[in-house]
């Protein structure tokens, strides 16, 4: 019988089976923290992008990581050490995209608050990318914040960020796993505090309208709440939200800056010492 390690690829002149082997294994243990990251992440991570297409573009970051930074050491890959390992790279990819799923949920719960406070929370649809029901408003701000976030290139710089993670914390170095629970926590701050931003405007107008309503209502019981106060209300956020475009243009594309800090802030916080 001949020996594996003696056969060598027509195609590859010189290239053995394992070689070849240990090359695919040095790109797979690559491929976890770009995998996780795609998986978690908003979009990459959604039904919207088929799994066949995932798949591929991970490998593909993977073969291109692979290229600028030192693999890992075969010998730590082909023994237990590679278990402990693959946790640690799984880990980072799966906080650096849940943090960017939680940031850009911004323009969802945005969209959720302004649906509740002007009574179209009832008009829900079924989100492809969750599964689950969300109002109508809520998905129009989430795919706008999406087109504003591809149009001003941010997942050029996201997809470089994680390249760079690979030299800020190479595989196997020490990681600081407190910053990982930290980063999730601060995420969802910032989540909170950009919805805010988002949303008060708009509620404000909103909450101002409805007690003109009611004070109307109570000096005029006569008047139907129903017949005049629900059509003035929703054509007031159609109008509100028509005239606010423009800044939450400039929001969006903010939130798309802050990922970006943040990621970025993340991958140097994870680096030990």
């Amino acid at each position: 019988m001949i020996p594996l390690n003696d056969i060598a690829f027509g195609a590859l002149p010189g290239a053995q089976m394992q070689d070849v082997l240990n090359w695919l294994l040095q790109v797979l243990v690559l491929n976890l923290r770009a995998g996780a990251f795609l998986l978690s992440a908003p979009f990459f991570g959604s039904r919207m992008l088929p799994l066949q297409v995932r798949i591929v573009l991970s490998f593909a970051l993977g073969a291109f990581v692979m290229s600028q930074v030192a693999p890992p050491d075969i010998e730590v890959l082909t023994s237990f050490l590679v278990i402990p390992l693959a946790i640690q790279e799984l880990a980072i990819g799966l906080t650096a995209g849940l943090t960017f799923t939680i940031i850009f949920a911004t323009a969802g719960l945005a969209g959720e608050k302004i649906a509740s406070s002007s009574g179209l929370s009832f008009s829900m649809q079924v989100d492809p990318s969750g599964s689950g029901q969300t109002p109508v408003v809520s998905q129009i701000l989430t795919l706008f914040c999406l087109v504003i976030f591809f149009s001003i290139n941010g997942h050029l710089h996201v997809m470089a960020l994680i390249v760079e993670s690979y030299r800020a914390v190479p595989i196997g170095a020490p990681l600081l796993w407190g910053v990982l629970i930290q980063s999730g926590i601060d995420a969802g701050g910032l989540m909170f505090s950009f919805a805010a931003s988002i949303m008060l405007p708009i509620v404000a107008v909103l909450f101002i309208i409805n007690l003109a309503i009611g004070i109307i209502t109570k000096s005029a019981p006569q008047l139907n709440l129903f017949s005049f106060g629900f059509p003035i209300t929703i054509f007031s956020v159609f109008v509100l939200i028509t005239l606010s475009i423009s800044p939450f243009a400039w929001a969006f594309a903010d939130l798309t800056k802050s990922i970006t800090e943040f990621l970025g802030t993340l991958i140097q916080g994870m680096r030990n010492g």
